[in-house]
């Protein structure tokens, strides 16, 4: 269990992107959304790409065969969370624990969702350097009054990451260990891809 006094090194840093959802309330799968000349979930695996990260685990569940077609996959480990309905924690064990498999030297994750389209490397790295700079357990971005994703987890967070369940995810952990964690500004991160308002008003 984290504590403020305690300080963390992280070496090797993995990074899990949740995907598996299927985007009810869109009607079609976000994943797949044009943007920039790219999709949304690509922006979000090319971003993770530039990162000198360990391993990238990309967790699909819904539409897996059709977005996997749609991607570029070199380099990117793919699982599928035949739990996805459950909610979004499902997807986060689905990831963690293909991390621990693949990249068993991983002491830490940053983990990634796909419909936040300012996500950037830049971003990315700042994570690992306030996480170098404040040796705190989690690092999460912060926007518009809150704190969430993308975020770093130390290893010794892992067992706890795997255990949540329904479709609340790690901001329980982000509550629950505030006074071990740090935060870096995310400009526009409260902006997601949920509606075909969002998107639309995402391309204004």
């Amino acid at each position: 269990m984290p504590t403020q006094e305690n300080t963390y090194i992280v070496n090797n840093c993995g990074i899990i992107i949740l995907a598996a959802g299927r985007s009810a309330r869109l009607g079609s799968p976000k994943q797949l959304l044009p943007y920039h000349g790219k999709t949304l979930l690509q922006h979000t695996i090319d971003s993770a790409k530039v990162m000198p990260a360990g391993s990238i685990i990309l967790v699909l569940g819904s539409n897996m065969e059709f977005i996997k077609n749609e991607m570029d996959m070199a380099d990117v480990f793919i699982v599928e969370n035949h739990d996805w309905e459950s909610g979004i924690a499902s997807s986060i064990g689905c990831g963690i624990k293909a991390l621990k498999e693949i990249f068993q030297a991983a002491d830490a994750a940053i983990l990634m969702v796909c419909d936040q389209p300012f996500v950037s490397h830049t971003l990315l790295t700042d994570l690992l350097l306030k996480q170098k700079e404040t040796g705190k357990a989690i690092v999460a971005s912060s926007y518009e009054n809150t704190i969430g994703t993308p975020a770093l987890f130390h290893q010794s967070l892992f067992r706890e990451l795997a255990l949540l369940k329904g479709d609340f995810g790690a901001k329980k952990l982000l509550l629950k260990y505030e006074n071990s964690l740090s935060t870096v500004p995310f400009i526009k991160g409260g902006i997601d891809i949920d509606t075909q308002e969002n998107y639309k008003n995402l391309e204004k």
